[in-house]
């Protein structure tokens, strides 16, 4: 940890995966200069995998920008072999699960490689084009192990990421708005997501699978002596 005059300052490390992301890779750049967080207390890790756009050569191009700003900055790459097909949205819902899983896979293999000793990651997706230069003390300042800040795409408006949600999904960040205290979540997103880093090192990763349903693997309880239904698998 550093100090900058009486007040301890932890490291954050940005985490993002990128896929055909060229468009927006100058904005996102740039958004991080403006950071207040100062640059020793702070490191980058994106994972590229995928493209078919100029994405990697790019991000080859900003990596000075991106040493500028940081004290450490890895770029990965990573490729999975998923494209939807052309003339298809990525919300479609015929590859919803597919894609998911994806993208959870790159999220974790971003995390292992480049979380090193900081204490805290910073989820920022690639096309997030506007947020306060003063967001991670802002974020910090809530002391919540995990804390996921409302995106909108215009001023006052419904929440972008429908995967952050409540009471068994039925309630949006859009329709929490107004409290003066962070609200629970029971599920958050990745558009933008602070973690306390000690949590990802304890195991806190993204599934990639459908979250909460019934495993196939789970052994069932025995009618006789089992107590429950045990969530130890089978050996594979």
């Amino acid at each position: 940890m550093k100090t900058q005059g009486e007040k301890v300052l932890p490291s954050v490390l940005i985490l993002t995966p990128v896929k055909d992301a060229s468009r927006f890779l100058g904005r996102y750049v740039e958004l991080i200069e403006k950071l207040k967080w100062p640059k020793t207390q702070l490191s980058i890790g994106i994972l590229e995998s995928d493209s078919i756009d100029d994405t990697p050569n790019l991000l080859d191009s900003l990596r000075p920008r991106l040493l500028a700003r940081a004290e450490r900055v890895n770029l990965m790459k990573r490729d999975f072999g998923f494209r939807i097909p052309a003339g298809l949205a990525r919300w479609d819902p015929a590859f919803q699960l597919a894609r998911r899983a994806v993208l959870a896979r790159s999220r974790n293999q971003l995390l292992f490689r480049a979380l090193s000793n900081e204490d805290w990651v910073l989820w920022i997706d690639s096309d997030v084009i506007d947020y306060p230069s003063d967001t991670i003390e802002r974020l910090l300042s809530y002391g919540c192990d995990i804390l996921q800040p409302h995106c909108v795409q215009e001023p006052n408006g419904t929440s972008f990421d429908r995967n952050a949600w409540a009471s068994g999904g039925s309630r949006y960040m859009h329709d929490m708005r107004g409290d003066p205290s962070p609200v629970r979540l029971d599920s958050v997103g990745g558009t933008m997501l602070l973690v306390r880093a000690d949590l990802h090192r304890d195991g806190l990763i993204f599934p990639a699978f459908r979250y909460g349903l019934k495993s196939r693997l789970a052994r069932q309880s025995h009618p006789v002596w089992g107590a429950g239904e045990s969530k130890q698998r089978d050996s594979q």
